[in-house]
């Protein structure tokens, strides 16, 4: 189960994001209140470790842009979040490691994609980031699960519910995990990551098409009862 985190705005949240278990981290691109600059993203992607996915997510950018910001930063992945054309998908997908187009649940053009070259399809509500839960029933056979990523309002109560109903091959959070726009809640990222892994593993959901990532990625188990060396401030005791 691959487990994204995004709207990501700084590298503490990137950096625990990772410790906690995701495998993937989305810097945002696209006007939002978790956009990022590509300066201001080379430099986290910098102190991350080999392993871990990086996603520049954009909506409605030129394709030549994405492919240079991508491919300059460094970045693993690509996410088109707007009315790309097929042609500029794939022309994004000729040119970078792995691309995933998202629609919102029930858009005619998911049908279209296979022939674009993107790797995997995320399937959204109508207001991507307004952490609102479609109809889980609309993403139903629409795409091969292996390559199918769930979005949209999804929190650590109801994560486990969204993989049981589709099996996806992954799962994207943003507001769902935030005390604020762009601020990662480190108890509600643990959670959120625990309850797919969890959810996955009980259900037996095969493992997707995941991207490649060039290493290990590292985890740190904070699960209840385990010690570590160096804590994370909330799990110290109260």
């Amino acid at each position: 189960m691959l487990v994204k985190i995004c709207g990501v705005t700084t590298e503490a949240d990137a950096l625990l994001s990772v410790a906690l278990g995701a495998d993937a981290i989305g810097f945002v691109f696209a006007p939002s209140p978790r956009q990022m600059s590509r300066h201001a993203v080379e430099r986290i992607v910098e102190r991350l470790p080999r392993g871990v996915l990086t996603v520049g997510v954009f909506r409605d950018e030129a394709p030549e842009r994405v492919v240079d910001i991508v491919n300059t930063i460094g970045l693993g992945a690509a996410q088109l979040h707007g009315d790309e054309s097929p042609h500029d998908i794939a022309y994004v997908a000729a040119r970078v490691a792995w691309v995933v187009k998202a629609f919102p649940a029930g858009h005619d053009g998911i049908g279209q994609v296979a022939s674009t070259g993107a790797a995997a399809v995320l399937v959204d509500a109508a207001s991507p980031g307004s952490g609102e839960v479609f109809d889980w029933r609309l993403a139903e056979g629409v795409v091969d699960p292996a390559r199918l990523v769930i979005s949209g309002g999804l929190r650590p109560d109801n994560v486990a519910d969204a993989i049981a109903h589709l099996r996806p091959m992954g799962v994207d959070v943003a507001s769902g995990v935030e005390s604020s726009p762009g601020r990662k809640d480190p108890r509600l990222v643990r959670a959120f990551v625990i309850a797919a892994r969890q959810a996955a593993e009980e259900l037996g959901v095969p493992e997707g098409i995941h991207p490649p990532t060039g290493g290990t990625t590292v985890v740190v188990d904070v699960g209840p009862g385990e010690d570590t060396e160096s804590p994370f401030d909330w799990q110290q005791e109260r």
